[in-house]
Order: C-alpha cells, then sequence, then structure tokens
C-alpha cells in the first residue's frame, strides 16, 4: 500500500548529509520502524481502507509499542518474537508480599516470576497442525499455543530480580515447529476461543505479504 523512507540516527544527526541528499523536511525526524509502521497503519484507517488484521515478523513484534499501538487502535494483530521474549502465564496475579523488615511494599508484584518464550512452552503439547495447499501438497508444522501475559508493563523490581517489566496485555503465545526442526515464537492477541489451527492459519498469512 505505499513505502515510506527510514533513516537511521547516523543520517538524522548529520543535518549537512540530509541536506546534500535532499531529504525532505518531514522526513528528518529519527523514526524507528514500528513508529512508522503504525503511521502508515493510520494514514490506511483514515483512507478508509479495511483490513481484518495486522502481522509482521520479529524486527515490529519484539517492540511493546509497537503491539501496544495496535491494540490501543483495537486492531487484531499476530506479531514473530525472539524466543527470549518474557511472558508470565495468564494465570499470574499480583501480590504484596510480606516485608521481613523496612518499610511495607508500596506496589504488589507478581506471585510467579516472568520466563522466557522458549521456556515456557518447552513442555507444552505440541499438535501437526495444517494450514493451507502449497505447491507441493499441504503446508503442515507442529504448533503449540498458551495463555500469557505479555512481560511489556511498566518496569518494577521484583524480588531480587532487580528492575522487571509487570504483566501487559493477555495474549497467545504461539509456537511452530518446524520440520527442519528450527522454532519460531509468535504473540498474537487474537480472542482467547481462536483454535490452534486458527492461530496457525492467521500467522502464516504473513507469506502472502512477503511475496507482495
Amino acid at each position: 500500500m505505499g513505502l515510506r523512507l527510514y533513516l537511521p540516527q547516523s543520517w538524522t544527526s548529520d543535518a549537512d548529509r540530509i541536506a546534500k541528499a535532499g531529504v525532505p523536511e518531514q522526513c528528518r525526524v529519527a523514526r524507528t520502524k514500528p513508529e512508522i509502521a503504525l503511521a502508515e497503519i493510520d494514514r490506511l484507517i483514515a483512507a478508509g481502507l479495511r483490513f481484518g488484521m495486522v502481522l509482521a515478523d520479529a524486527g515490529y513484534g519484539l517492540s511493546a509499542p509497537f503491539r501496544q499501538g495496535l491494540s490501543a487502535r483495537g486492531l487484531a494483530w499476530a506479531v514473530g518474537i525472539a524466543k527470549h521474549q518474557k511472558v508470565y502465564l495468564a494465570s499470574v496475579s499480583l501480590v504484596f508480599p510480606v516485608a521481613g523488615r523496612g518499610r511495607p511494599r508500596k506496589n504488589p508484584i507478581p506471585d510467579t516470576l516472568s520466563t522466557a518464550a522458549e521456556t515456557m512452552l518447552a513442555q507444552a503439547g505440541w499438535k501437526t497442525v495444517s494450514w493451507r495447499h502449497g505447491t507441493e501438497g499441504r503446508l503442515a508444522a507442529r504448533f503449540s499455543a498458551l495463555r500469557v501475559r505479555i512481560a511489556d508493563g511498566d518496569p518494577q523490581r521484583i524480588l531480587d530480580k532487580g528492575q522487571q517489566h509487570m504483566p501487559g496485555e493477555e495474549a497467545w503465545l504461539v509456537g511452530e515447529w518446524r520440520s527442519s526442526g528450527e522454532r519460531k515464537y509468535y504473540l498474537s492477541n487474537l480472542p482467547a476461543d481462536t483454535t490452534l489451527k486458527a492461530l496457525a492459519a492467521a500467522i502464516k498469512a504473513r507469506w502472502v505479504c512477503e511475496h507482495a
């Protein structure tokens, strides 16, 4: 639907360089790729474009402001993440631990610690799912999914772990175990009653975007 210029800070911090290159004035402010993506989505919505959901690779999916921006706009999304993305179980609760000494704690903390996506799904059940026909037959891989709270809330000191991100939005954590042995991880804010096949189909629809 459109292309926008991305300039790293090595460009935007060099006024002479961008002037010599003829970079338009409105493009001379440093913006991250997720920030540009949200601006493009706003432009398309304002133009009246309708779409089902937003799909993105881990380059965008690792950005908490990007995911939160999509949810704030009421959009469904499914994005790639790195295996070390921290999450909490969906059942996590906030508690006030009793202090052994000193002043009582002012803020609650999670009753369980966050863990990496890879670790969270390590012992989960995996199921073979086929999502569509390809040029060589049905496309299939093993998938697993759990409801989690993303560890992208405000940072806070938690026990002896130092600053940790508090539980944020509830979402699906999805793992894909490919025939090559490679594992990929995703987050999606699709409803809690979404089936594993529907989650896989949504995630894999990004293949069409990649070719486009």
